[in-house]
């Protein structure tokens, strides 16, 4: 799909917009990847890291519209991944995080409208589902954005369609990096916010691929959920350092006890796949769409009314074994 082809990617010296970099040249030939991103510094780290002909990098902020319509000139893919994802910081910051997360999304739309984009994935988040701080609000408001803009580009081929998974293992920011580092400083106890907290967790190299296969799948208008693990905070502390102590410090602001991935109330739009689920919009489109068989000829059914995705009933969890293999890996 992505050979000879032009793939942008917002936000893309993140973990997820580097690794996908890394994967796209290696599984495929493309003709450009496009990293658009605000941060000059990173981009010059990134482009020390892939030089190949096809790399583009672009300065730009997803705010700046007009800078967008430049960099999308051309382009058949886009890759959705920046966005203001520091839940406290987003909290003390909110006007910020929703320019950001949500006139930024509106302007990547508009610009893949404008230039007949063929396929536009958004990056979300399990705390977009039934969110309770300001990130999870802006990024469903995000996801409505995407979902309703399959309505809105007329008599284009342009489809839009959503990615929405949980904490990723050794990404920039995450809690495993953050424990590995207090471990090497030699510190005597490692701060848990609850004991019951958990987690769905996923790799960077998962996720991206989970991405690559939903732009073969995707019709336009879904919200796309991989099939992933739970683990508890406190046996992930426990895996990485088994002799150290932990520490309680409470939960942060905006900070939920468990993460859900499929509402209850979204149960009735819910499609299960072997490996995925798929929520469908919950508005109708001019043109009628067949979820239950996808891009790939997999076929889904519906679930159970008042059937949930949440991290603290999931029936897969990580042991502290498989989470070290997951890491080394």
């Amino acid at each position: 799909m992505f050979t000879n082809k032009n793939i942008l990617i917002t936000g893309g010296t993140g973990s997820f917009g580097q690794m996908a970099t890394k994967m796209l040249l290696r599984q495929y030939k493309p003709n450009k990847i496009i990293i658009y991103s605000r941060d000059e510094l990173k981009q010059y780290e990134m482009s020390q890291k892939f030089s190949q002909n096809c790399m583009r990098y672009f300065i730009g902020d997803v705010r700046d519209e007009k800078r967008l319509q430049k960099a999308m000139n051309g382009v058949n893919f886009v890759i959705h991944a920046a966005a203001l994802k520091h839940v406290p910081i987003a909290e003390y910051n909110p006007m910020e995080c929703i320019k950001t997360n949500i006139n930024g999304a509106q302007n990547v739309i508009d610009a893949a409208l404008d230039n007949g984009v063929q396929k536009v994935i958004a990056l979300s988040t399990d705390k977009a589902a039934n969110p309770i701080n300001l990130y999870g609000a802006t990024k469903l408001a995000s996801d409505k954005l995407f979902v309703a803009a399959n309505n809105i580009k007329g008599a284009q081929d342009t489809k839009f369609s959503v990615v929405r998974y949980g904490n990723v293992i050794g990404s920039r920011g995450s809690v495993v990096p953050y424990f590995k580092k207090l471990i090497a400083e030699g510190v005597k106890s490692l701060p848990i916010t609850d004991e019951r907290m958990t987690r769905f967790w996923i790799t960077l190299a998962q996720g991206v691929e989970f991405v690559f296969k939903s732009f073969h799948r995707m019709q336009g208008g879904e919200i796309f959920v991989p099939k992933i693990p739970s683990m508890k905070i406190i046996d992930l502390a426990r895996a990485l350092a088994p002799d150290l102590p932990t520490h309680i410090i409470g939960i942060r602001p905006g900070e939920k006890l468990h993460e859900i991935m499929v509402p209850k109330d979204d149960s009735h739009l819910t499609l299960e796949f072997e490996d995925h689920y798929v929520i469908k919009p919950t508005i109708r489109f001019y043109q009628a769409t067949d979820f239950s068989c996808n891009g790939l000829n997999e076929k889904g059914k519906e679930v159970e009314f008042g059937f949930e995705y949440n991290s603290a009933t999931n029936s897969n969890w990580l042991s502290q074994s498989d989470l070290k293999r997951l890491i080394e890996s």
